[in-house]
């Protein structure tokens, strides 16, 4: 027998063990996405339950929340990125075998969060004054104060849901906060119904009802997550609050080198979508309330691809820590095309029914309004796909720690290309709100185009 006849054999078998590995790496992912994919998804189902109540108020109510929400996220986002960490940290731990290493990761997470809180509070509550600075309508900008008002104090125990959530993932049991989000959603939807309208006796507090509804919800939700994590199996084993008073002080440098790299990150994300608010504000009333709307839909397309992103940062944490380089490449890889199949389906599905969805928010009248969102969601439909494997590919190098280079092409896609390309059309070329959405499609492409090579670029480092 010579040495081709003993080799040719092992061809096949090589290519079913690889076919293997796999369809197992995509049952796993899978396992942890569908969850955590929910999860946001009920996430933004209470963000739209509020946007749709508010939205019977009117077009200048709509305009007031998308001018507060973006106030709002540019200073939650800072803190969400540094409680991320918790995430990749903890993943790695679990790979490890290092029960200790996870405990310490969320312990950190809190506090990093707690000592984060009071100046992340400032800017909701100096939102009036920011936006009448950037030129906002002084009615408009009140009525986001009152909005900004209610949701300021829900800015702590959100942080703390999300360190609980990413300690959750790591041991590959994400249900429970899915079951909580899941309880949240109807009852955020009665609190904002009664405060907002005042109804059933409850006082009609408007838009700062309806913010301060979205407050206790975030804070059941933290509480249900601390009781899942301090006495339910298998949570409890890690006995994850023993001693949490007392300070880590160089796992928390840690948590800081990573964290924060993905804080600047996000806020360069949101901070675009936040700035192309501001840009439609200047456009018009009309322009703005139609841009909330539409990227309200966006958001909820992105949803599901941030669940698996954070599928993809516990898989590839987990690899990381077994130093297994060849599941670190297949966790990443499965993960992003998982996100590009998701969401080919699902800009189809947008762009079919861009009319009947502005009609959802609007009602039947046929307005200026419905018209322009119905546009903006076709021009959007370029860049969901992209948005998708964007955020599957960070959530991967987070899985290795890598954060520093993925925050540069942050600097490059989203604002020297997206948000330059959006100021240009939108007045420049006179595109108006079309303009706008343009650059947003343009800096989103250039960011998916660099976080996927530079995960090829490390995934071959590590095989080699």
């Amino acid at each position: 027998m010579t040495c081709i006849d003993k080799v040719e054999p092992a061809a096949p078998a090589a290519v079913a063990v690889s076919r293997n590995l796999l369809t197992a790496e995509l049952a796993e992912t899978l396992k942890l996405a569908v969850p955590l994919a929910l999860t946001q998804l009920g996430q933004i189902a209470m963000m739209t339950t509020d946007l749709a109540f508010i939205g019977r108020l009117g077009s200048d109510a709509v305009a007031a929340a998308a001018l507060a929400h973006t106030v709002f996220f540019v200073s939650f986002t800072i803190g969400m990125g540094m409680v991320s960490a918790v995430s990749p940290l903890a993943a790695q731990a679990f790979g490890a075998r290092d029960p200790r290493m996870m405990r310490r990761a969320l312990r950190v997470g809190l506090w990093a969060g707690f000592f984060m809180v009071l100046p992340l509070m400032a800017l909701p509550f100096q939102g009036e004054r920011i936006l009448l600075a950037l030129g906002q309508a002084p009615a408009t900008a009140h009525l986001a104060q009152q909005y900004l008002f209610g949701l300021g104090w829900g800015i702590l125990p959100a942080l703390w849901f999300i360190a609980l959530r990413g300690f959750m993932s790591a041991v590959n049991r994400p249900e429970p906060v899915l079951w909580i989000t899941l309880a949240a959603i109807p009852a955020n939807a009665l609190m904002v119904y009664l405060l907002l309208y005042g109804k059933w006796g409850m006082p009609e507090l408007g838009l700062f009802g309806a913010g301060l509804a979205t407050t206790l919800v975030n804070l059941g939700t933290f509480l249900a997550g601390a009781w899942f994590c301090a006495r339910r199996r298998p949570f409890r084993k890690y006995h994850v609050f023993a001693r949490v008073w007392r300070l880590d002080w160089p796992l928390m440098g840690k948590l800081v080198a990573v964290g924060a790299p993905i804080s600047l990150s996000f806020l360069l994300e949101y901070g675009l979508f936040g700035a192309a608010g501001l840009l439609m504000g200047l456009i018009s009333t009309t322009a703005l309330a139609a841009h909330q709307i539409a990227l309200q839909i966006a958001a909820i397309l992105f949803m599901v691809p941030f669940g698996v992103s954070m599928a993809a940062t516990v898989r590839v944490g987990h690899a990381v820590g077994r130093r297994d380089a060849d599941a670190v490449r297949r966790a990443g890889y499965v993960a992003v095309a998982l996100s590009a199949v998701f969401m080919t389906v699902m800009t189809l599905a947008v762009i079919l029914a861009r009319s009947a969805i502005a009609e959802l928010f609007l009602g039947e009248a046929s307005d200026a309004t419905a018209q322009l969102i119905a546009m903006l969601l076709l021009i959007g439909a370029t860049f969901f796909i992209a948005d998708g494997m964007q955020t599957t590919t960070a959530g991967a190098l987070r899985g290795m720690n890598d954060t520093q280079v993925p925050l540069l092409f942050a600097v490059i896609s989203y604002w020297l290309i997206g948000f330059a390309s959006a100021c240009a059309l939108a007045f420049l070329l006179k595109l108006g709100a079309a303009g706008v959405w343009i650059g947003l499609s343009l800096g989103t492409a250039v960011y998916a185009t660099l976080l996927i090579l530079r995960f090829r670029l490390l995934a071959r480092r590590l095989a080699a």
